[in-house]
């Protein structure tokens, strides 16, 4: 049989193997000098399998646990005859009362009921065989709640913000803090809304508060296990004050709209046939409104059933009923105000069906 090895490192826990010679396993150890009273030798068994631990993905990186979470880790080895497998903690041996083993055929369990942040630390599961050993190695990280912080104050407040600063608990829980929840609750509610959450600098501002309201505010710390189970409130109000606001007039320059009347649009000649009702159409601008005159001929034709006149929105109509070869001539649209007037024309022509 070839010598063992000297070390074997497997990927994760270390594995280590003692040098031992096999004629220390196969053959039976005598002293080259034995008197009479020397004892008979002892025959120890030949090692057909060398001791090996075949660690679980799972436990080559630190395991967690929570306070009170039941740890029970089941390591299987190998090694033929029986290997002889024992546990240390931190290099020294277990706490009987808090920590039980059992050793199986293939296999080693360690079992903890109730974990406490004293189980954290290293586990080493040792297996010995004829002088060879393997190792493997288990760190185990029992976590809980972190502490509140020490202390939350109110430094200032301006406008609708406010900044606080707080001091980091003493306790954090054995683990990271992953950062911390800021609350605040308005003293007519007296509800708790939360403003931040896994915030990491130990100062910050708020913003957006409410005028006229007055606001406690609360911070926890939060690790892997939670958030802290208490809270320090600050001791004083942030009081948002309603600024004072000074209404100034100003003097109003009252714009003067008064015009003379404008025409805009003016009238159009046109032909039209005997029989056919006829359409005239004028824009007019003017302040105040303009009284609107309509002249055939230079004739006023205002009341004559003939004609009918509409206004609206300066838009000035003048509609012809069934004019005959008499109602040709000139149209004049005149508007009159108090500023002064204006007036257009144009020439309508009566011509008979073809």
């Amino acid at each position: 049989m070839e010598a063992a090895t000297a070390l074997q490192v497997a990927s994760g826990p270390t594995l280590k193997v003692k040098e031992g010679s096999p004629a220390d396993a196969e053959e039976p150890q005598t002293s080259p000098r034995r008197g009479a009273g020397s004892p008979s030798p002892q025959l120890l068994s030949p090692v057909e399998e060398h001791p090996k631990i075949c660690l679980p993905r799972a436990l080559r990186q630190t395991y967690i646990r929570k306070v009170g979470d039941t740890v029970k880790l089941l390591i299987p080895f190998e090694g033929k005859p029986k290997p002889q497998a024992t546990w240390t903690h931190n290099g020294c041996a277990l706490d009987a009362s808090r920590v039980s083993v059992r050793h199986g055929e293939r296999d080693s369990i360690l079992f903890i009921r109730e974990a406490q942040r004293a189980d954290s630390g290293h586990y080493q599961l040792s297996v010995q065989l004829g002088g060879l050993e393997a190792t493997a190695t288990i760190d185990i990280l029992v976590i809980e709640r972190p502490g509140p912080p020490q202390s939350i104050k109110l430094v200032d407040v301006w406008g609708s913000n406010a900044i606080l600063e707080w001091t980091p608990p003493q306790d954090t829980g054995n683990a990271a803090l992953l950062g911390y929840m800021l609350q605040k609750a308005d003293t007519k509610s007296g509800l708790w809304f939360t403003v931040l959450e896994r915030y990491h600098r130990t100062s910050c501002t708020v913003s957006g508060l409410i005028v006229g309201n007055s606001y406690a505010f609360r911070v926890f710390a939060e690790n892997q296990c939670g958030l802290s189970e208490t809270a320090p409130i600050t001791a004083d109000l942030a009081h948002i004050q309603k600024a004072a606001t000074v209404y100034k007039t100003t003097g109003f320059a009252q714009r003067d709209f008064s015009e003379a009347p404008k025409f805009t649009q003016p009238l159009a000649d046109c032909t039209t046939v005997t029989g056919y009702d006829t359409q005239l159409y004028c824009c007019v601008r003017a302040f105040p409104k303009p009284k609107i005159i309509w002249l055939k001929n230079k004739m006023d034709i205002q009341g004559n059933p003939k004609y009918r006149a509409l206004t609206c929105l300066g838009i000035c109509s003048l509609e012809i009923r069934k004019p005959g070869p008499f109602d040709g001539g000139i149209y004049t649209c005149k508007a009159v105000n108090t500023l002064g007037e204006a007036s257009v024309d144009c020439r309508v022509d009566v011509k008979a069906p073809e």
